[in-house]
């Protein structure tokens, strides 16, 4: 699993949280890079912070569904400037939104059942995704 988050004490607690569910945990600290790593390692599921530098957590999304060899990996998008039904997230790609600050239980659930679905009917940014999630808390 790679986390995109600039904010490194909320890195920490991601990959803390994700690892003693059984994940294995990657961290970039904004998007280019972790667009880079998506490439470089083929992470089973990206969860991404949407404000970052260099690239945005929806810039993220997209260049990720625009990818031959990852536009199905499932994404989940995590932040805390979003508004229930805001649909730009869902819109770039994303299957899960989870507003910050989101319980641990509801977290774990949404990124398990992913990871349990895998790589799934994404061929580009427009194509529906059947996981798909709305925004909740």
């Amino acid at each position: 699993m790679l986390i995109a988050e600039d904010d490194e004490d909320i890195a920490l607690i991601l990959t803390r949280l994700l690892k003693r569910a059984g994940h294995t945990v990657r961290h970039a600290p904004d998007g280019m890079r972790a667009l880079e790593m998506a490439i470089a390692e083929r992470p089973d599921l990206v969860l991404t912070d949407l404000g970052m530098p260099r690239m945005d957590g929806l810039e993220l999304t997209r260049a990720i569904r625009e990818h031959q060899d990852l536009s199905g990996t499932p994404i989940v998008m995590l932040s805390g400037h979003l508004h229930p039904g805001d649909n730009a997230p869902i819109a770039a790609g994303a299957c899960a939104v989870l507003l910050k600050p989101c319980p641990n239980d509801k977290l774990r659930e949404v990124i398990g059942d992913l990871a349990d679905l895998g790589p799934h009917g994404h061929q580009g940014a427009d194509v529906g995704c059947p996981a798909r999630w709305p925004v909740s808390a």
